[in-house]
């Protein structure tokens, strides 16, 4: 394996970039976050959580977590030429390998000028932002339950699942990548008035792989 970057994020989690043959691989305090092999639910994240936001005349986007490119890349190839998406990456230099050797992998995605970058936390994007999104893309960490830092886990609490509701226009999807399932989360989207759906899928999609799950909460008139 050939390291090719290393980064500390603000909790303190040691990020790593490494090559091993094609495949790239991002550890997290050594334990594997992504890879370039396995995106297929990544991309199915924007596939559900972008089938309203698709059909609008300027649609706003916003995804947080940039990780590989790979649920950027699928959220730009749905989307309309006059759509604007906000990435929101907490790390730099997870920016930076996407400019460089991550790049080519989901067809440098960061080059669309439908793209804005923002090298801030997304909690501090959504609640900065009311009433804006016609979507939001919440990939960060594991999902509802992290391990990789505790400070993710507001992402997903009460008051984390109401900045994301503050944030959306009516009718607007909050969709939130998970690497597992998870019924308290679940439970929490639906006090937080969202109307909840759950989505099971592979980590390949067509190929196999582990299982994920998509929830998706619509900020529905009357809840």
């Amino acid at each position: 394996m050939e390291l090719l970057g290393q980064a500390l994020s603000r909790d303190g989690t040691v990020l790593k970039l490494i090559r091993r043959s094609d495949e790239y691989i991002i550890l997290a305090n050594g334990k594997s976050l992504m890879s370039s092999r396995m995106h297929g639910s990544e991309e199915a994240l924007a596939t559900f959580g972008c089938r309203q936001a698709r059909m609008l005349e300027r649609p706003s986007v916003l995804i947080g977590g940039l990780g590989m490119g790979f649920t950027l890349r699928a959220t730009l190839d749905l989307l309309p030429p006059d759509a604007m998406v906000v990435v929101a990456e907490l790390v730099p230099a997870v920016v930076e390998w996407n400019r460089g050797r991550l790049g080519p992998l989901a067809g440098q995605p960061l080059e669309d000028p439908r793209v804005r970058v923002e090298i801030d936390d997304v909690a501090v994007t959504l609640s900065s932002r009311p009433g804006q999104f016609d979507a939001v893309l919440l990939d960060v960490d594991n999902g509802p339950a992290p391990f990789t830092g505790s400070n993710n886990a507001g992402l997903y609490d009460d008051r984390g699942i109401a900045a994301a509701y503050a944030a959306l226009k009516m009718g607007g999807v909050l969709a939130v990548w998970s690497a597992r399932e998870d019924r308290k989360f679940e439970q929490r989207l639906s006090h937080g008035r969202f109307t909840v759906e759950v989505e099971r899928v592979r980590g390949r999609l067509n190929k196999g792989g582990p299982r994920h799950t998509i929830f998706l909460g619509h900020k529905s008139p009357g809840r």
